[in-house]
């Protein structure tokens, strides 16, 4: 289906009109219809806008914080560059003036920014200054805006100002998060927030959302739980879509670049857009997942994109010490495109037929011209003019290459470190198997000193299972699963909270049996692809070769493939959007979830109050929204059964890299005509029917938060709320 371009190009074409200065270029016709046919028709591409001599208008980046995160989530310095930007700036840092020379603003709408950029007016630090806000300014602050340029008499320095719908940051092509910092979910969950600090979290989470859903281009049909902080996200979203349509004579859905199915009233054309309370599934955020994504956002921290590797300075002499290299991981690099999603192992055998097809091309080019090495191509003036012209031409490739195979085979250097120092292997095994554990053996698991040396691991083991089991577990037990943790030198704090939210929690969450078994080799306890890598590498990477350290890395690891299953999560996504192959359990948990349709000529309702928001909401209402009287309730059995091929999921309260990677899968694996997302691969997948539609889910949240902060900033803060 055409319209399924990603969120990251809609976003990326929408930065490229700001650099443009928000000037859309016509090109002639038959050019535009080959772009419009190459891009699905619906985003425009804007090129550079020239000068006199030819050349792209050159002009200075200014953003604050946000704004950074924004643009360094989906394009580099040398994509900057292409679009005329010589400079970028922070607001916050000192700047020098740089006269004649356009500005182009890309900041949150606050008075602290605004009182900047009239600072920097008045001080003629740049001329003219093209003003993009993240998101729409409000009356008061634009009318106070306007008062402190009418009084430093500098309207004549501005040359447009815009609100452009873009407070979000896209990390993969359909991945996305509101940054909105690490204690959102205790923010939401402690009794200390205040009502109008919990009404201004929600109302910059639909200001977020509403700017997702602008550039998608298409309103959707909302679901969400009864109660909690989805229910109110939802509602006030609903009001915010409604008052938009019905105020705005040509507004944001109308324009040329909306997709076709927003002007329809057809529910079945629209995506859906699920709201979830993060206490649906805690265990998403605590789990020791085994595909590559996960393993990078958890062992390596990745924070928007990027992540630091910790490296020998000389491989061959471990004692000169060690250096750091920070890597960026986005979607312009084509090993991690198709690997993201990959359980670990796969990705192994996958660098190692990369480096044989390296290898293989860089001999056939030598070969060709005579050379002894790529490396001596460029010194060498014997080769046949026609061999070296075509060997010349493949070079940048093969080196580009070779660049990101040697990133890629330090990455897995390192994951492979933190795996065997914490035992991650171990964890995740017993994890595919939880709900089979019985105490006795949890309880030796917390006392074995042998089992990796993060105490943390063993507290988000425990957790897991604590969650999961059907066992009840006595106050006496308890106590002596803590005492278990202190001993390996955990902090036992977090657990006041959960065994509060234990309740819900289970109410809330949907198992799911494995559709294959966990595959573990028999033999050795070695990966296929990481030996083989182990045994020809030094032949293969002359340059930084990781070498003899590789073997001594790998051994002890396991070997095996993850069960193929679907989370919590992907449950409710698939029977919301196919309910017809979702199990009842599913059906059962969603069958009442609230419905708004935006579009719709009912009345919005009333907005819940703002303790709804509280874990409080969450815990008097029961699963799925039984018994709910608000707003949204009236849907038709047909629409709770008419099924989407296009979902946004989001999260309040912080989202994780596996239920990212899990959807993706569950898409792939159901969708007809390749794949339905951007996700990787999915161990053990069956063929599927190409009459079934393509489906693609973009998944969101407040901010996306590895185990390790959400244990230690949230739930730690939480618990001692709750001693």
């Amino acid at each position: 289906m055409a319209h399924l371009s990603s969120l990251r190009d809609r976003q990326v074409a929408s930065i490229e009109k700001i650099l443009n200065l928000n000037i859309a270029h016509e090109p002639d016709s038959e050019a535009h219809r080959e772009q419009q046919a190459s891009r699905g028709g619906l985003i425009p591409q804007s090129t550079p806008i020239l000068n006199n001599e030819g050349e792209p208008i050159w002009k200075v980046l200014i953003f604050d914080n946000y704004g950074r995160d924004v643009v360094s989530s989906v394009l580099r310095v040398n994509d900057l560059r292409s679009w005329g930007v010589t400079i970028h700036l922070n607001i916050n840092s000192p700047r020098h003036p740089i006269p004649d020379v356009p500005a182009v603003y890309l900041v949150e709408p606050n008075a602290t920014n605004i009182q900047l950029i009239t600072s920097d007016l008045s001080r003629g630090l740049y001329s003219p200054a093209h003003i993009n806000f993240l998101s729409s300014i409000s009356r008061p602050l634009l009318e106070d805006f306007a008062s402190q340029i009418s009084a430093t008499n500098t309207s004549d320095s501005i040359a447009q100002v815009f609100d452009q719908y873009l407070n979000f940051i896209v990390g993969e092509p359909d991945l996305f998060s509101l940054g909105m910092g690490k204690e959102t979910y205790y923010n939401l969950n402690s009794a200390n927030t205040k009502d109008e600090d919990l009404d201004a979290l929600v109302d910059r989470v639909v200001s977020g959302l509403f700017s997702v859903i602008v550039t998608m281009g298409a309103i959707p049909i909302i679901r969400c739980p009864k109660g909690g902080p989805a229910e109110m996200v939802s509602a006030k979203l609903d009001r915010k879509l409604r008052d938009h349509i019905l105020n705005s004579k040509d507004n944001l859905f109308s324009s040329p670049n909306s997709r076709p199915s927003s002007a329809a009233g057809a529910a079945s054309s629209r995506p859906v857009l699920i709201i979830l309370d993060r206490n649906i599934d805690l265990i998403s955020m605590l789990s020791h997942s085994w595909t590559y994504q996960s393993l990078v956002h958890d062992v390596l921290k990745m924070k928007l994109n990027r992540i630091t590797v910790e490296m020998p300075l000389d491989e061959s002499n471990p004692s000169k010490g060690m250096t750091k290299r920070a890597y960026d991981l986005n979607s312009n690099d084509f090993f991690w495109t198709r690997n993201a999603g990959t359980p670990f192992p796969q990705v192994a055998e996958d660098i190692d037929a990369e480096l044989t097809k390296y290898k293989e091309d860089a001999n056939d080019i030598t070969k060709k011209t005579g050379a002894s090495s790529i490396e001596d191509l460029q010194n060498d003036t014997s080769s046949s003019a026609q061999h070296l012209k075509a060997a010349i031409t493949l070079l940048p490739e093969l080196r580009e290459r070779k660049a990101t195979l040697d990133m890629h085979m330090n990455i897995a250097t390192a994951l492979l470190k933190g795996i065997k120092d914490r035992q991650l292997d171990n964890f995740f095994q017993i994890e595919e198997n939880i709900t089979k554990q019985t105490k006795a053996q949890i309880l030796e698991l917390l006392n074995d000193e042998g089992k990796g040396k993060e105490p943390l691991d063993k507290v988000r083991l425990f957790i897991i299972w604590f969650l999961s089991t059907e066992q009840d577990v006595s106050r006496a037990e308890m106590d002596r699963f803590e005492e278990a943790l202190k001993k390996a030198g955990a902090d036992t704090t977090p657990l006041a909270y959960v065994k509060r939210v234990r309740e819900v929690t289970r109410m809330t969450m949907i198992t799911s049996t494995p559709s294959q078994p966990t595959q573990q080799t028999t033999g050795g306890e070695l990966f296929r692809g990481f030996s083989s890598i182990s045994n020809r590498f030094t032949e293969r990477l002359k340059d930084g070769a990781l070498g003899a350290n590789f073997e001594n890395l790998i051994s002890g690891v396991k070997n095996f493939l993850p069960a193929n299953k679907d989370l919590t999560v992907t449950k409710i996504t698939e029977s919301i959007m196919d309910p017809a192959s979702a199990s009842s359990s599913a059906i059962a948990k969603t069958e009442n979830y609230l419905y708004f349709d935006p579009r719709s000529a009912n009345a919005r309702g009333t907005m819940p109050p703002a303790s709804q928001a509280r874990a409080g909401g969450v815990q008097s209402a029961m699963p799925g929204g039984l018994g709910s009287l608000g707003p949204g309730t009236g849907a038709s059995f047909g629409q709770r059964r008419q099924g989407f091929s296009e979902a946004v999921v989001f999260t309040v309260g912080g989202g994780s890299m596996e239920e990212y990677g899990n959807l993706q899968d569950w898409a792939t694996r159901t969708s007809g005509g390749g794949s339905g997302g951007s996700g990787g691969a999915v161990a053990g997948g069956t063929g599927v029917a190409s009459t079934l539609p393509r489906r693609r889910v973009v998944y969101g949240s407040t901010e996306l938060v590895n185990a390790e902060e959400f244990v230690t900033g949230e739930l730690m803060k939480l618990g001692l709320e709750s001693v």
